[in-house]
């Protein structure tokens, strides 16, 4: 499950990072920090959050 989430989150930055710069302009998604940019930023920052939970909630299992 780390692993798929580490790969999913990986491509959200690479599309957030592509989509800034401007190379899907031409599906008519402006450059720059637009709804893309910012639905993959947020999904990013869910995978993280998520994963911290997961890490402190095994801590205190244990």
């Amino acid at each position: 499950m780390v692993k798929l989430l580490e790969m999913i989150g990986l491509v959200l930055v690479a599309i957030m990072s592509l989509g800034f710069v401007g190379l899907f302009e031409s599906y008519g998604i402006k450059n720059g920090t637009s709804e893309l940019f910012w639905g993959c930023a947020g999904a990013t920052l869910l995978i993280i959050i998520y994963r911290k939970m997961k890490r402190k909630q095994e801590e205190t299992e244990e």
